[in-house]
């Protein structure tokens, strides 16, 4: 049997930066990939705006996978590729499954950075046939930006996830009519700068409070009945059309891909769908650690990877003997925040808090309170679900608290 101090699953954004920030701090590696190539989903987002927090300079997707990719291949840290993890045990018993045969790996401490997956048309129940043309926006974008295929010309896109707005102009740059972006919430879900460069610069019109009803078509998708819903998102039949389409793509929420974290016993969050940690992305199992995706969904790559390094970092410090578990003080959402992460942090440790409001508002006051004591307090000009906030405390303002930390929410004045 094969043993390693930390072993990480998942070679994307999250775990390339793991990998790297253990092996510095004195670990044995060794990174698992279920594909034939590192970097993750990054390989098909082709598009720009990585790298500006992390790296100082505006990077394709392919480029900033490419850059952390080299940093774990020059520490000389070992990928086994195509290698499928279908065993993990609270003991951090790792089984996979490759080309080579079936291997068992015991870990001295495991990162888990497997992503997260697209919500599919299967979850939403959508009525009507099962004709050709109906992709998520995920399946549609490495169509075209990995094999060369157009899925479709004439586009209906379900949800304003930033995915789906970006792939509205994709479709559109490579001469497809994007006929509408449909987004069943009062407000978008994305970035705001993805609304402005994706759908604005390009006349593509964004219709909120709309759903799709029905999907039309035989062998091939021919249209989509839309609808409008009130505010307990049921449909307002007088507000029927149909929008005539041979494509439908599906941006309608990303899961995070936690049925490893399940057979390790590994709790999990009820709104992020991803593991509870504390402020060194350890889970409630001693020794499994949680960052990027598979933790929550981030909307920037760069907080993926700080978030990684973070969790590389503190495995490396439990494989080596180096920390011990210490008592955790819970970190809860007050009103108006929808959730945050970390779920628990130890006294005199830095960490940033990451976390969203539950719906859009103007100015806000955030404030992060251990009882009554106010330890941070930031102004924002506004505040929206798609884009996610976060905070930082150091070491000196969590040194001394001693009560639960919430956080709170006032629309300033």
């Amino acid at each position: 049997m094969e043993k390693h101090d930390v072993v990480v699953i998942g070679a994307g954004p999250a775990g390339l930066s793991a990998a790297a920030a253990a092996y510095d701090a004195g670990a044995h590696v060794l990174l698992l990939d279920r594909e034939s190539a590192p970097g993750g989903i990054l390989r098909q987002c082709i598009h720009p705006g990585f790298g500006l927090h992390t790296l100082g300079q505006e990077l394709t997707g392919p480029e900033y996978g490419a850059h952390y990719a080299r940093e774990a291949e020059n520490r000389g840290i070992p990928l086994y590729r195509n290698a499928t993890v279908i065993g993990l045990t609270p003991e951090r018993l790792v089984t996979v499954q490759s080309p080579e045969g079936l291997r068992q790996i015991q870990a001295g401490a495991v990162v888990l950075a497997m992503g997260c997956r697209e919500r599919s048309r299967g979850a939403l129940g959508i009525p009507g046939t099962r004709p050709a043309g109906v992709y998520t926006a995920g399946t549609a974008q490495k169509l075209i930006n990995c094999m060369g295929f157009l899925p479709g010309k004439r586009v209906v896109i379900l949800g304003s996830g930033d995915i789906g707005l970006i792939m509205a102009r994709r479709m559109t740059l490579e001469g497809a009519k994007v006929e509408a972006v449909c987004e069943i919430m009062p407000y978008p879900g994305g970035l705001t700068r993805n609304i402005v460069q994706c759908l604005e610069d390009f006349g593509i019109p964004l219709y909120l409070s709309t759903t799709v009803e029905e999907i039309h078509g035989k062998e091939r998708v021919e249209g989509v009945t839309l609808v409008e819903v009130d505010g307990q998102r049921r449909p307002i039949p007088a507000t029927r059309r149909f929008a005539a389409c041979d494509t439908l793509l599906l941006s309608v929420g990303l899961i995070p891909e936690n049925e490893l974290s399940r057979q390790a016993g590994v709790p999990l969050d009820n709104i992020t769908g991803g593991p509870l940690v504390d402020s060194r992305c350890q889970t409630r199992v001693p020794g499994i650690f949680a960052c990027g995706n598979v933790l929550q969904v981030h909307d920037l790559v760069d907080y993926v990877t700080q978030e990684g390094e973070r969790a590389g970092k503190a495995a490396a410090a439990f494989a080596l003997g180096k920390s011990r578990r210490k008592e955790t003080l819970p970190v809860e959402p007050g009103e108006g925040i929808r959730y945050v992460v970390p779920q628990s942090l130890t006294p005199g440790q830095e960490l940033v808090l990451s976390f969203r409001v539950s719906k859009p508002c103007g100015a806000v006051v955030y404030r992060v309170r251990a009882g009554e004591q106010v330890l941070r307090q930031v102004r924002r000009p506004r505040a929206v679900p798609g884009e996610m906030e976060r905070i930082p405390l150091s070491r000196e303002l969590t040194a001394h608290v001693r009560e639960p930390i919430r956080i709170e929410m006032e629309v300033a004045k």
